[in-house]
């Protein structure tokens, strides 16, 4: 069990090709020669793993600590002991994100069972046009006149559509499904994920009349999508997901929704049809948006938060229905106290 199985090889790093890395600064007596090989908190490290420190709330974790080399910052280095190879910069969480990345790059994408370029055991359409490189798994479906770029995995049983195009560096999930779906470069699709279906779409009545969803989706560079998201197609005009959005587990994004460069989806997230998400927007886990609502440039909303009106560029909203965070605030302080005399007055009233 405590084998460093899967992500955890790497080559390491010595002391001064980290400092290099990250601009950092290294006490003179550190062995700037020795190599660290892996990554750990400050309570699991091991002399051979870099960790980082940057807020006094675990000083006492850092006393103690075993790591081989800790990135920090000047005014917390201190509480680290002797033997820890201090390196100092400005923000530690950013460079020690910065090395793990270059120790274990095998970890920024998922990564195949069969070797490079494999086509084993799936069915591809004659018609399907595919670039050298391509990686496709066991049981995988490439449909008819589809296009996949060079450098791109299609993972295990993960299924293609017709005229999906897929462009170059791109890995798609065991298990996912893309229809009438256009990806760009360096996506990432993790395992589940189902994409272009149609969205949900009815005009209620007696008998509920299903609304034709002829749209598509269109998913721009840099995205990623978490394990088991849905993205449906547009009704009438495209569901768009703009360059180097990233969208975590479980969320939900109807159709005809607009979401722009750059936002951040946490877990469990629903946008509903035609929605709109402007560039650097941020939403908590939870969040709901109604729909045709527009989120504006750089807001940020609080997770478990309702959406039910357009919300100002650089806002920051909470609660249900969501509102400015300063006054959602005041309004829960008011329902404490209002609550704490009511309680107070039926004590006195039972005496």
């Amino acid at each position: 069990m405590s084998e460093p199985l899967f992500l955890r090889q790497s080559g390491g790093l010595t002391l001064d090709e980290i400092a290099g890395l990250v601009g950092a600064t290294a006490p003179a007596a550190a062995p700037h020669a020795r190599r660290i090989t892996g990554i750990g908190p400050l309570d699991r490290a091991s002399p051979t793993d870099l960790t980082f420190f940057d807020n006094k709330n675990f000083a006492s974790a850092a006393r103690t600590t075993l790591a081989g080399a800790c990135l920090t910052n000047a005014a917390l280095a201190k509480e680290l002991p002797a033997g820890v190879a201090a390196l100092v910069v400005r923000e530690p969480y950013r460079a020690f994100v910065n090395v793990a990345r270059a120790m274990f790059p095998q970890a920024l994408r998922p990564s195949s069972l069969s070797p490079a370029g494999a086509v084993t055991g799936a069915h591809i359409d004659p018609s399907a046009r595919m670039e050298d490189g391509v990686t496709i798994e066991p049981g995988a479906v490439i449909g008819p006149r589809a296009e996949i770029g060079s450098g791109t995995l299609i993972g295990a049983n993960a299924v293609i559509g017709a005229e999906v195009r897929i462009g170059r560096d791109c890995a798609i999930g065991a298990g996912a499904t893309l229809s009438n779906a256009l990806i760009g470069d360096r996506v990432i699709i993790h395992p589940g994920c189902k994409i272009g279906q149609d969205g949900f779409g009815y005009v209620m009545g007696a008998r509920h009349l299903k609304v034709p969803q002829v749209g598509r989706v269109i998913i721009q560079d840099e995205v990623e999508i978490g394990a088991g998201s849905t993205i449906d197609r547009g009704a009438i005009r495209d569901t768009v997901i703009g360059e180097g959005t990233k969208i975590d587990n479980l969320v939900q994004v109807g159709h005809n929704v607009s979401i722009g460069r750059h936002c951040i989806l946490v877990a469990q997230t629903g946008l509903s049809g035609s929605s709109t998400l402007e560039d650097y927007v941020v939403l908590g886990a939870r969040v709901g948006v109604n729909n045709n609502v527009t989120v504006g440039e750089g807001a940020q909303i609080a997770a478990i938060s309702n959406v039910h009106g357009d919300v100002p560029p650089g806002a920051r909203w909470g609660g249900t229905p969501a509102k400015p965070v300063k006054l959602w605030f005041r309004e829960i302080k008011l329902l404490e106290q209002m609550a704490r005399r009511k309680g107070s007055a039926d004590a006195a009233a039972d005496e």
